[in-house]
């Protein structure tokens, strides 16, 4: 799992958005529980945002392009791409993450 060290050079956000209860959301849950330390211990300055909301559908999003600087707060423009988890396991989440990280790096080239 190199890819994972590198996440921070292709994403600018990782959110996950699942339901606390909802078996729909039980592998989103258990890929944040299981997940979360390792991708911020290798990429500490990656916002990984996880979003608790009752009935939502587990999402993985991934948010691309230059963090804004102060004097461009008002013109940032980015792109984002999200993915729906329902149905997946944590293993198949964790691919599409990696799916999601590769985009980036194709994004970059264009």
């Amino acid at each position: 799992m190199a890819w994972r060290a590198s996440l921070s050079r292709s994403l600018k956000e990782i959110r996950v958005l699942f339901c606390q209860s909802s078996p729909a959301s039980a592998a989103a849950r258990e890929f944040v529980k299981k997940n979360y330390g390792d991708i911020k211990a290798r990429n500490p300055s990656l916002p990984f945002l996880v979003r608790e909301c009752s009935g939502v559908q587990p999402q993985l999003w991934a948010r691309y392009g230059t963090r804004p600087s102060i004097s461009s707060v008002s013109c940032y423009m980015g792109v984002e791409r999200c993915v729906n988890l329902d149905g997946l396991t944590e293993a198949q989440i964790d691919k599409k993450l990696e799916e999601l990280a590769k985009a980036g790096e194709s994004l970059k080239t264009k």
